[in-house]
């Protein structure tokens, strides 16, 4: 079975605006600077449009490894101070696991706080975070595909993701859930950026990587360790931070 991939996208801000791009720099913790940053509200829990659906309209860039941000209403802003590895690290628990950021100072964290309508500070990945991606998923994996994950490494250090440096999505799966959605009432297509993948891939029917255990792109090794469970973000609107009922009616009908 063979694939292309259509697009490559990172999201230098966790869930924040994402970035399209021709071509990255990829590791095995995912595209260059992909979730590096990750926004926490005063109690230090980490943020994400679960619960504050208006990060959406955040618009960030990387250049050099300087941070740029823009928003409606709101002049951009530059954060350009990279974490020494003498930066005092903030500790930052994504779900299960605990996690090193660095704060990027008071006048990014006002800007966001101003945007956002409550208080939040910007945290980097701190040089000395050492998150490692689902290990159980990853072993068990390499276990059972043993000979096709040859020499495949166990741990794969990353930022601020959920669980996974990468999401490989397919846009014949986009196309069907589309089909499903207009079949049961007149709202426009979701896009795909609605769930905020790495790698998008054309050229497979429509959820066939349900049945697949990864892929190769040249001398690279992609392991389709787990599937996805979504969340409400699909929900919202990337253009206008307007939480919707789809795509969740559609796909808790078809694909539970």
């Amino acid at each position: 079975m063979s694939a292309t991939i259509a697009s490559l996208h990172s999201y230098p801000v966790k869930s924040c605006a994402g970035l399209t791009h021709r071509q990255a720099n990829i590791s095995p913790g995912g595209l260059d600077d992909d979730r590096h940053w990750v926004l926490v509200d005063r109690y230090g829990i980490f943020m994400t449009q679960r619960t504050v659906p208006r990060m959406a309209l955040i618009r960030p860039r990387v250049e050099n490894h300087t941070l740029f941000l823009g928003a409606p209403g709101m002049p951009d802003i530059t954060v350009s101070r990279p974490a020494p590895v003498e930066a005092p690290p903030v500790r930052v628990r994504i779900f299960a696991a605990d996690t090193l950021g660095a704060d990027e100072g008071d006048d990014v964290a006002q800007w966001l706080s101003d945007f956002l309508e409550m208080p939040c500070r910007l945290l980097r990945e701190h040089p000395k975070a050492r998150r490692i991606a689902s290990p159980e998923h990853v072993d068990a994996w390499i276990d059972k595909h043993a000979d096709w994950a040859g020499a495949f490494p166990h741990a794969h250090r990353f930022g601020f993701a959920d669980s996974f440096p990468f999401l490989v999505t397919s846009l014949s799966s986009l196309d069907e859930l589309n089909r499903q959605i207009q079949e049961r009432n007149a709202e426009r297509p979701v896009v795909m950026k609605r769930f905020r993948p790495s790698i998008v891939v054309d050229g497979l029917e429509a959820y066939d990587e349900d049945h697949l255990i990864g892929m190769r792109v040249g001398p690279l090794t992609f392991a389709f360790t787990k599937a996805c469970a979504r969340c409400q973000i699909p929900n919202v609107d990337p253009e206008t931070a307007v939480v919707g009922m789809e795509p969740t009616l559609t796909l808790a009908r078809h694909r539970l």
